[in-house]
């Protein structure tokens, strides 16, 4: 039997090739020659799908891990007994191609078939990787036991399309002066704004401006936006940002039991939006609700609400 230790280094990063067959649905090629994966775990425990927002990474835990508080030995994901599978979003490089959830999740059936998974336990995801699930249960029901979604809707809000059409038309403006990242760290600062709360920012960032007519909030955003240009090129960017508003998930076709989280002030995937995904789910196994200050971050910043929640739904998945 393996000890602690031994368990918690059971990481494994794969590049899947892609088939020469694969095409986008608007028929378009990616750069992409794999699917690059991480399983965390060993290789033939019972495997659970774990998908962030468009900026997370197949890293599910340890030191580059996005979601170390929830995946990992005894946590709420428990890789004693799963092998918790994260994956890079396409496009890998940084380009530019119509893409949707759609798309993402034929090639994670790509993956799971090379992997020689013909069931996945569960698959959990939050923000985009939530429209993802949504698709892949669409497309796939026999391929998954249950699906988790938090902050994640069948359809693109409108307030988020909005947001994102001018976040994208600064960085389309910054690409023509060849400027890509002065205009992909304004669209990140407009993207925290919508990403978090009034009430967080009222309550930890001093208004008063300084001399030179910026305040702590300013400050704050623009060394967000800076640190993201370290993550994400600009085309690649723009590639995620449209597959989010491409979302189209009829909630009547998805027979996968599913299980619902939403955070109150989450303005991107706001709690009425998903209500009315809860209500025409076929098999909704269960809508929460967690009250936080970090709106649609709240995923990131909200471990322990989250944990009984995704501890729960794993223990009913199959």
């Amino acid at each position: 039997m393996l000890n602690v230790r031994e368990r918690e280094t059971l990481v494994e990063d794969l590049a899947l090739p892609i088939p020469a067959s694969y095409r986008l649905a608007s028929g378009e090629m990616l750069a992409d020659d794999a699917i690059r994966l991480r399983r965390h775990g060993r290789a033939h425990a019972p495997a659970v799908i774990v998908l962030g927002g468009i900026s997370a990474t197949r890293a599910l835990n340890g030191p580059d891990g996005w979601w170390d508080d929830i995946v990992g030995t005894g946590r709420a994901i428990d890789t004693s007994d799963t092998c918790a599978i994260g994956v890079n979003f396409s496009p890998g490089g940084d380009q530019r191609v119509r893409m949707s959830p759609d798309d993402q999740a034929r090639l994670i059936a790509y993956a799971l078939d090379e992997l020689g998974i013909g069931r996945a336990r569960a698959f959990v995801g939050a923000s985009y990787g939530g429209m993802v699930g949504l698709a892949f249960a669409q497309a796939f029901p026999e391929r998954i036991g249950g699906l988790c979604l938090i902050s994640a809707a069948h359809q693109p809000h409108v307030l988020g399309l909005a947001w994102r059409g001018v976040q994208r038309r600064m960085v389309e403006f910054a690409l023509a002066q060849d400027a890509p990242e002065q205009g992909l760290s304004l669209a990140r600062q407009l993207a925290m704004i919508t990403y978090r709360s009034a009430d967080e920012f009222q309550t930890r960032f001093d208004r008063t401006i300084d001399e030179s007519g910026q305040n702590e909030l300013d400050r704050y955003l623009i060394s967000r936006g800076e640190a993201f240009l370290r993550t994400m090129p600009a085309k690649r960017w723009l590639s995620l940002s449209e597959a989010i508003d491409r979302t189209d998930v009829t909630p009547e076709r998805v027979s996968t039991p599913t299980t619902l989280i939403a955070c109150s002030s989450d303005q991107l995937t706001p709690w009425n939006q998903m209500e009315e995904l809860a209500k025409r789910l076929p098999r909704l196994k269960g809508f929460h609700t967690i009250s936080s200050q970090y709106g649609h971050d709240a995923f990131l910043k909200e471990p322990r609400q989250l944990s009984r929640l995704i501890k729960s739904f794993l223990e009913g998945a199959q």
